[in-house]
């Protein structure tokens, strides 16, 4: 039972932690998604339908952040 409570504590503390480097990562994703829209489009072909600035750089600082928790 011991271990059971001691695994959910340390989900809670990962996903703490999780969300934190999500809040100090997210501007500078924010800004690289800016840039991105600024730049012009390197692909002519490019889809019409695309997310939100803001949820770009959500979906590039979840994709990243996964490996500052590796190892």
């Amino acid at each position: 039972m011991a271990r059971s409570i001691d695994a959910t504590s340390r989900l809670h503390q990962e996903e703490v932690q999780f969300k934190v480097i999500l809040g100090a990562a997210y501007p500078f994703f924010l800004a690289a998604a800016i840039a991105q829209r600024v730049m012009p489009a390197r692909e002519p072909g490019r889809p019409a339908q695309r997310r939100s600035v803001f949820g770009e750089a959500k979906a590039m600082a979840v994709s990243a952040i996964p490996y500052a928790f590796m190892g």
